[in-house]
């Protein structure tokens, strides 16, 4: 048997089928086609913008010199105006009372009624309070008998002293027993006085008995309920009376503001004061400065002020938290913008102004006082001149723009 041809003949592939040495060769090639088609989309599919030239140029595009023909950048601005603007002194303060009074009773006895009711608004010489009267009575009925024997004890020995005067004249009494009689009428007029001091004091206790109010206010809290017996050495009172029309705030300013306001109450100028709540959002009420402190405070390098306020809306209430602000001038004509637009740096404070052509420049400018929400502007910017407000994130030198202007609408300055 020819062994070598069963060899040949077992070694020989079956129909259809691909040689395995031959499959084994060609797969390297098919991965590396493979890898070349992946690579080449991945170069022509990437986007540009990752180019840092590309990533420059788009920028630039955008804003920059080179942008001119590109798209302008949306923003808004304002107008500069010509206006007024206060100059104002700002400080921390409380509502105090010009008047506080605490009623006590300056008698002792029984509170028999109370004429008032918590809360109320009085005016000076109302009723108030009722302390029983009657022991009072009854020493002024004393006094008044008294009065009555002691002017009668005075009227006899008047009358003694006027007979001694005419016997003396005719020797019948010693000179001694006239001088006597002398003084005894001036004791005797001594204890009518006397008794008579005992009578105004006795109706004075009765006239105590009456409370009235002393000053106009509104009254607090009672302290004190009828039928409890009242003295006039208790350190309580009866009620507590606040004046609330007119009313005062006491608010400081700090020390190196106070020679510019001396300056201004030597001047003779009456100063307005406005006082604002807590959060400075709101104005409560407005009134005038009445009153400097004599000395500065050391331990805070503060000044107290006194400004009064008619009150009469009551919008004030005695120990509120307030925020006082004092206005010392007053600045007529002057430049005005929205602070918004004032933008700074560590170098300067500028704006972004927009020109004709409808692109933004840097200008510096120098401002003054700013106060409620508008910086005075003294060089670098002419009322008429716009100003961005919102947007300057997208702007430099030169950038181009479609300015809304406030309150003027959608406008590209041409």
């Amino acid at each position: 048997m020819d062994t070598r041809n069963t060899s040949e003949h077992s070694e020989r592939p079956a129909l259809g089928q691909r040689p395995p040495s031959l499959s084994h060769r060609k797969r390297p090639w098919l991965w590396l086609l493979f890898f070349v088609i992946v690579a080449g989309g991945v170069y022509f599919l990437w986007p540009k913008s990752s180019d840092p030239k590309s990533s420059g140029t788009s920028s630039k595009g955008a804003g920059g010199r080179g942008g001119r023909d590109a798209m302008p950048a949306q923003v808004v601005g304002a107008r500069a105006t010509r206006g007024d603007i206060g100059v104002y002194f700002t400080g921390l303060g409380a509502v105090i009372p010009i008047y506080t009074v605490t009623i006590k009773s300056r008698v002792d006895g029984q509170l028999m009624e109370i004429r008032f009711k918590e809360g109320d608004i009085v005016h000076r010489g109302d009723p108030l309070v009722e302390i029983d009267p009657r022991p009072y009575e009854v020493q002024l009925m004393q006094a008044e008998g008294q009065l009555i024997k002691d002017q009668a004890a005075l009227a006899n020995a008047r009358v003694d002293q006027a007979r001694y005067q005419t016997l003396l004249a005719q020797n019948a009494v010693p000179e001694q027993q006239l001088a006597t009689q002398k003084v005894l009428v001036e004791q005797y007029e001594g204890t009518v006085k006397i008794d008579q001091g005992q009578i105004n004091s006795a109706k004075l206790n009765l006239t105590y008995c009456h409370i009235a109010a002393p000053i106009d206010g509104r009254i607090g809290l009672r302290l004190v309920d009828p039928g409890n017996i009242v003295h006039a050495s208790d350190s309580n009172g009866l009620l507590v009376i606040t004046q609330i029309q007119p009313i005062s705030v006491i608010f400081t300013i700090a020390e190196d503001q106070l020679p510019v306001l001396l300056e201004k109450k030597r001047a003779g100028a009456s100063l307005k004061v406005d006082a604002y709540d807590r959060t400075m959002n709101k104005k409560i009420a407005a009134g005038s400065l009445t009153t400097i402190d004599n000395q500065i405070d050391q331990s805070t390098g503060t000044v107290r002020l006194r400004a009064t306020f008619d009150n009469r809306d009551t919008a004030l209430f005695p120990n509120q938290f307030v925020n006082a602000r004092l206005l010392v001038e007053e600045k007529h004509d002057v430049t005005l913008v929205p602070n918004a637009a004032i933008q700074r740096n560590s170098q300067t404070t500028y704006i972004f102004l927009v020109k004709s052509d409808s692109t933004v420049t840097v200008k510096p400018v120098t401002i003054g006082t700013i106060e409620g929400g508008v910086t005075e502007v003294t060089s670098g910017l002419s009322p008429g001149d716009v100003a961005v407000t919102t947007g300057v994130d997208k702007l430099q030198e030169g950038s181009k723009v479609v300015v809304q202007i406030l309150g003027e609408g959608l406008q590209k300055r041409n």
